[in-house]
């Protein structure tokens, strides 16, 4: 029987699948790190004291970055070229969701809606990671290999959806909420996509390495069309509601100091 906890685990047990998958996610990590460290610079003086939670955020995605580079380095792997298919962030930006890259390597200071639209993506794309991140410590968070480093990047990805909350809707407050709304809408209904795009590349690129039967490899292709299908008409509306979080200031204080993993 297919489950997420079985196809991980078997993804876990071959070196090249793991390899592939750790490549994948350390790009993706320091890509969103780049992004938020640039995005920290220029952010506008009305919005000085967000610059320091950004960075923070940009901090902790390069040592997630790391931390996915270690795994690699514990099992004596290097690291895989990652195909172009499966590079999320990307291919996000590609959609017109977020900062263009263009826009970050310009030493311009950044509009309050380029912040709006940066918390907007943030939000959207931070639901999406807090997400998986938590079925995978579910799975493995005991893990002997590799569940410590899969509970330090769950606890920050919940701090960093939590953040995207408190600080939209401080903007909701001060009279941007039509705008979030919709930006929030456009960057959900992209991200599913995008998504639903990424899940069929990565799965036939293990799929081909795993040398996994056609009818497997179809059945999963026809379990990530469901989940789609499912986003579409109604499961992209959790990635648009806002709520005050529980943790509070969750970007708030001292960037901590990476463990070793």
């Amino acid at each position: 029987m297919l489950s997420a906890k079985s196809l991980f685990q078997e993804i876990l047990d071959n070196d090249e699948s793991f390899r592939l998958f750790c490549s994948i996610a350390a790009s993706g990590e320091s890509q969103g790190g780049w992004e938020n460290g640039r995005i920290a610079a220029l952010v506008p003086v009305s919005q000085r004291e967000l610059a320091p939670k950004v960075a923070r955020h940009g901090a902790d995605e390069d040592k997630h970055g790391r931390i996915f580079n270690a795994l690699l380095h514990k099992r004596g792997l290097d690291p895989a070229p990652v195909p172009p298919e499966t590079d999320y962030t990307m291919l996000l930006e590609r959609s017109g969701i977020g900062l263009a890259h263009d826009k970050l390597r310009r030493d311009e200071p950044l509009s309050e809606q380029d912040i709006v639209t940066y918390l907007s993506h943030s939000r959207v794309t931070e639901q999406r990671a807090a997400e998986q991140m938590a079925l995978l410590t579910r799975h493995f968070g005991d893990h002997p290999d590799i569940g410590r480093a899969m509970r330090m990047i769950s606890h920050d990805e919940d701090n960093h959806l939590a953040y995207c909350h408190e600080e939209l809707l401080s903007l909701a407050r001060a009279g941007q909420g039509r705008v979030i709304q919709r930006t929030l809408r456009e960057c959900a209904l992209a991200e599913i996509r995008v998504y639903r795009d990424v899940s069929l590349a990565v799965m036939a690129n293990m799929g081909r390495i795993l040398r996994w039967p056609e009818p497997k490899a179809l059945a999963l292709q026809a379990g990530i069309h469901a989940v789609y299908a499912y986003e579409r008409l109604h499961g992209w509306r959790r990635m648009v509601t806002l709520a005050m979080p529980a943790r509070r200031d969750a970007m708030g204080g001292p960037t901590p100091v990476a463990e070793a993993v």
